[in-house]
């Protein structure tokens, strides 16, 4: 007998997505599924990074394999509000979907997963072997909750990792890695009808932002499953008026790496082009503030391809296996484990996350419930 009506598994996403964990406050929603799981007799434990944010790690089942899934609390802002046709953190149903800022990425995912782990606790189907719930803070930015979790062990003894971040009915097994650099530059101001006097700090940034993209565009190095590694300057910053050299510049940048041209490569190439131009006068300082790893594991194993399998009816269609550009906790919960590790990104949701109207498929938030349960019991036993 099922724990959840269809309105309780509504109204669980819906409370989720009511609260406003816009790249902080986690911790309301790690609380919040504590009492959840709580009320339903599984122990669920906080593990504080700051005041207001804390991971989550819950477990089901008495011996066995471990299953860890996983998925992050934190959402990115809403944007325009104006822009929204209802608002962002009430979760609205029109036309078969439900609408507000998370539903797809991935408080659906998360809400799925929950939901799945306390009907099988009740219902006592997981006979043999462990699910094991690792909640992410700061997925968006930083992933600084995964890499809590790798740090404290809590992936040590996982046997396969399942991560419910939005791929609808489609499975990743590969994905490419992420970088997050940003370069300032020192100048100093002067007027603009004398630039003698001064030394504009743009004019270097400028110019590694040009060297870098010929560097890491015009390289034919790719990935056959990934593509080919991206570079973007995605903020520049400089200057505070039209009549006065700058005299600090500041720009953020991102790289999407591959395993043919990986983190410590493009790092490297990047900080030799700010070197040249330091040597040639400016002051240019280049500091990482994100560095995951691409993830790449076997296409064909016992999870993806139970995840294929079960998964199918609900899709209608054959469910296909593939690699994705965007990153994930995996990176950080994969660290030190074997090339043929089984991992798989499998979840509710659809192209909208980040977007305006975010929304997922109603039916295909409920199916996944029923279909996490019987792949974890399958998996496992």
């Amino acid at each position: 007998m099922a724990v959840f009506t269809e309105a309780d598994k509504v109204k669980i996403l819906s409370d989720l997505v009511k609260i406003k964990s816009v790249n902080d406050d986690e911790v309301e929603v790690a609380q919040y599924l504590q009492r959840l799981f709580a009320d339903h007799g599984i122990k669920a434990d906080l593990m504080p990074v700051s005041a207001t944010r804390s991971n989550l790690v819950a477990e089901i089942g008495t011996d066995g394999p471990v299953l860890g899934i996983s998925g992050h609390m934190d959402v990115v802002a809403p944007g325009d509000l104006n822009a929204w046709d209802s608002d962002p953190f009430t979760l609205t149903e029109r036309d078969g979907k439900l609408y507000g800022r998370g539903a797809t990425d991935m408080k659906s995912g998360l809400a799925a997963m929950v939901i799945a782990m306390i009907e099988l606790h009740a219902a006592k189907t997981l006979t043999h072997g462990r699910v094991r719930l690792m909640a992410t803070i700061a997925e968006e930015v930083g992933e600084t909750g995964s890499q809590k979790f790798y740090e404290a062990h809590t992936m040590d003894d996982v046997d396969a990792l399942l991560i419910g971040e939005p791929s609808g009915y489609n499975i990743a097994f590969a994905h490419k890695g992420s970088i997050d650099i940003k370069i300032t530059s020192t100048g100093k101001t002067a007027h603009s009808s004398m630039p003698e006097q001064g030394y504009n700090a743009l004019d270097p940034l400028i110019e590694v932002l040009y060297q870098a993209n010929h560097a890491f565009r015009d390289t034919d190095r790719t990935n056959a499953l990934m593509g080919p590694l991206v570079f973007n300057a995605t903020i520049v910053n400089g200057g505070d008026q039209v009549n006065s050299i700058p005299g600090n510049a500041e720009t953020d940048m991102n790289i999407r790496s591959i395993p043919e041209f990986d983190n410590d490569e493009a790092i490297a190439t990047l900080q030799k082009l700010v070197d040249d131009q330091n040597a040639k006068g400016a002051q240019l300082k280049m500091s990482v503030f994100m560095s995951q790893p691409s993830v790449e594991s076997p296409k064909d194993t016992k999870l993806s391809d139970l995840a294929a399998k079960i998964g199918e009816p609900y899709a209608g269609q054959v469910i296909p296996k593939l690699a994705i550009p965007a990153v994930t906790d995996a990176s950080n919960l994969l660290k030190d484990k074997p090339h043929d590790f089984p991992f798989i990104m499998f979840g509710p949701g659809n192209e909208t996350p980040h977007q305006v109207n975010e929304n997922v498929d109603k039916q295909m938030y409920l199916d996944f419930i029923d279909l996490y349960q019987k792949l974890f019991v399958e998996y496992l036993k």
